[in-house]
This record gives structure tokens, sequence and C-alpha cells, in this order.
């Protein structure tokens, strides 16, 4: 499926809608995700399943900053997947062990959120506060990039 079709698939589904771009949201978004890697760094000392949720928050921030990006916004009751997917979708093969970790940790934190009933290891917090990271990296980069005239404000 192509980047155009998934858009159009997803528009009809109800789960995204266009919206102005907006880059006072998308800073917001990507300095939140900033602040929550260096949350999960700090509190990874102290509890593995909240810094696990905080990294898993920075992605959410930053792929819904990346949505917003390119103009649009998800609105059904399954946001965090709509995110995970549309990152999936516009961030390609380049990305895909990234969003992949991105889509594995949802459904972790998922389970730890609603259960809590899973082990999150120090070593899992780790990776994931790298993916984390790495992401926000990939996305403010390809804003930038394709938005030159904007200049982060963090």
């Amino acid at each position: 499926m192509t980047f155009n079709g998934f858009i159009k698939e997803y528009t009809q589904k109800g789960l995204i809608k266009q919206q102005k771009q907006d880059f006072n949201a998308i800073d917001a978004m990507m300095s939140r995700a900033i602040k929550e890697i260096d949350i999960a760094k700090a509190t990874l000392s102290i509890d593995e399943g909240t810094a696990f949720t905080v990294a898993y928050n920075a992605m959410l921030h930053v792929g819904r900053a990346l949505i917003f990006s390119k103009g649009y916004r998800p609105i059904d009751g399954a946001q965090h997947k709509t995110v995970v997917e549309f990152a999936t979708m516009y961030l390609g093969e380049k990305y895909k062990t990234l969003v992949l970790h991105f889509e594995k940790m949802r459904k972790k934190r998922n389970i730890f959120t609603y259960e809590v009933t899973i082990a999150i290891s120090s070593s899992e917090v780790t990776s994931a506060i790298k993916s984390a990271t790495q992401l926000t990296q990939a996305i403010q980069k390809i804003i930038t990039k394709e938005n030159p005239q904007h200049h982060f404000s963090f």
C-alpha cells in the first residue's frame, strides 16, 4: 500500500482526520518526548515498569508529532495503534526495526498498564529508552528536512 492509499483508507475508516499543520502542537509533542526520555532515564533505578511506560509515551508523542506534521490527527478509540501504524507506513523500510520495537512496546505497555502481570527488566527499559531516543531524533530530522522554514523551539 502506498502512503496516499494509507491516508485514504484511514480517513475513510475514521481513524485519522485532516487538520491544519500546527507547529506549536508539533513542538509541544517533540518537547514532551524529549522530557519523557529524560524522565525514563531518571526513573529506571526506581521502577522499571514506570520507566518503560514513560519511554513508550515518548515514542507515542513523537509519533503524534509526525502525524501532525503531515496535517493529520488520530481520532478513534485506538489512537496508540493508529500512531504506530502511521509511523510504520510513513517511515518505511529504513526504520522498520525501530517501528517494530515501537509496536512491541505498545503491546507490552498495554499489558503492564491494565493487568500489571508482566515483568519488565532494566535491559528492556534501556532498550526502550534507546529506541525512543532514536525515533525522536529521526522524526525531528524528517520534520526539519520537510519544513526547513521551521526551527524547533526546544
